[in-house]
């Protein structure tokens, strides 16, 4: 059963279009994330889809209502730019965006406390929000915008600019929201995290879907690849059997690493060992797996952690 459906959805302001005849689905509770490069229509989407701006065109449903708004209590809504009251500790900011919700405050107290421990941020609880950390307080906000147990949380880029110690606390989070009953959609540029964490993803490039379906199915559109150490000329590499392409990723007085994309088909043993014949310089290798990041690339022809030449500031 689909928790959320978006069909034929498109988003202009003026004369350009954020969003072109997008369609999707999220299953009731899935991890789904919402990929591409900043730019790519992600945010413009995600406001749509939580009823904050109108769709020029296309049809949103989100558990069972045409508009966001009209179940705002059911859903949960981590936005891009964070943001909570300085002055308030975490138990009163948890508590205050709860209320929001129709959370009874004192019940909204309570489960702050706890949550807060859940976390590990049992000692922070009577400091001031502006003596936290940012990872901290990227917690409490995500707290906050869960504390009333929504069905659906909506996630805009939540690991930005996280170290990697909390970005596998905010993971374990989003593992644990699923494992609870709720539906997650998460927008990000990182394709590392939705590797580990999607069961589906929907990848967005320059406003248009590339791809829907599973992270395996993603890489499975990749070919796999070798990696070549050595002093290794790309043409030379180039012209062994079963390559598809190559690519310089460094080059250091002569001694390069090569990435090469084998043809469909191609086991790469057969490559490996035609450079081994033909006597290149050989002095390491690696038969590689795509990664979604890859997948991403050859599906869409962007790079995910490049912004695009526009900016989503029309947002």
């Amino acid at each position: 059963m689909a928790a959320l459906t978006l069909d034929g959805v498109c988003k202009r302001y003026g004369d350009f279009e954020a969003v072109r005849d997008l369609s999707f689905e999220v299953r009731k509770g899935s991890i789904c994330g919402f990929l591409g490069p900043n730019g790519a229509g992600k945010t413009s989407t995600l406001r749509m889809i939580l009823g904050l701006q109108p769709a020029t065109a296309g049809r949103i449903d989100i558990l069972g209502a045409p508009d966001g708004r009209l179940v705002r209590d059911r859903i949960g809504f981590l936005p891009e730019e964070r943001g909570l009251y300085k002055k308030m500790t975490p138990v009163e900011a948890i508590a205050f965006f709860g209320a929001l919700k129709g959370l009874p405050a004192a019940e909204g107290r309570r489960r702050a406390r706890i949550m807060l421990e859940q976390q590990g941020l049992g000692a922070a609880q009577k400091k001031k929000m502006k003596e936290l950390s940012k990872g901290m307080a990227q917690k409490v906000q995500l707290i906050a915008s869960i504390v009333h147990q929504p069905e659906f949380v909506i996630l805009d880029e939540p690991f930005s600019g996280l170290d990697p110690v909390n970005q596998q606390g905010l993971e374990a989070m989003i593992r644990d929201l699923a494992a609870g009953g709720a539906t997650v959609l998460f927008s990000t540029h990182v394709m590392q995290h939705a590797e580990r964490l999607c069961d589906k993803v929907v990848l967005l490039a320059r406003g248009r879907k590339a791809f829907e379906g599973t992270v395996d199915q993603a890489k499975a559109t990749s070919p796999r690849f070798l990696e070549l150490d050595g002093a290794i000329g790309a043409a030379d590499a180039a012209a062994l059997p079963g390559v598809a392409d190559v690519e310089t990723l460094s080059d250091q007085d002569g001694l390069r690493r090569l990435k090469i994309a084998l043809s469909p088909g191609a086991a790469g043993q057969e490559t490996l060992k035609a450079a081994f014949l033909n006597g290149l310089d050989v002095r390491g290798f690696a038969l590689k797996e795509p990664t979604l990041h890859d997948a991403f690339i050859g599906l869409t022809g962007d790079h995910p952690d490049q912004p695009l030449a526009h900016v989503e500031a029309v947002q």
